[in-house]
């Protein structure tokens, strides 16, 4: 039986899609599937941001074939564990939970490198492209922890 993971932003342009890459390229897709979401509407059927494509690609990963999608309620029938990138949308996704368990099912992906301190990964939509770099950083870091994990 696959394990199934979700990474899960604001728009589902920036960090989920580095996020979902990142984890793809470090498991089995024969055990593991990883998708991205957001808890906005605003890039429903969109590409990544350019930014992180291109981020993504000069560390020979390609997140261009990606397409921005709306976190819903049925998304906890469907993952096993939903890593969201920040405080804001963490409390998007609790709200669309229906029971205890599909709370315990969300987690902030920082919470990997700094336990329970509950630290955002900041959003580089309106930064330039130093920003995108250090999401992709604090993402591999993160991403290399949960691969271990579920492997």
């Amino acid at each position: 039986m696959k394990t199934n993971v979700l990474m899960v932003c604001l728009g589902n342009i920036c960090r989920s899609p580095l996020a979902e890459g990142l984890l793809a390229s470090k498991v089995n897709p024969e055990n593991i599937k990883v998708d991205s979401a957001g808890t906005s509407g605003y890039h429903i059927d969109h590409s990544p941001d350019k930014r992180s494509v291109a981020i993504a690609n000069l560390h020979e990963l390609d997140i261009s074939e990606q397409r921005g999608r709306q976190f819903v309620a049925e998304d906890f029938d469907r993952f096993d564990y939903i890593y969201v990138m920040d405080n804001s949308n963490y409390e998007n996704v609790i709200k669309l939970a229906r029971t205890k368990e599909d709370q315990r099912k969300v987690n902030l992906i920082l919470n990997k490198i700094f336990p329970k301190e509950n630290v955002d990964v900041p959003d580089p939509y309106y930064g330039g492209d130093q920003g995108f770099k250090n999401v992709y950083d604090m993402l591999d870091e993160a991403t290399s922890i949960i691969a271990k994990e579920i492997s």
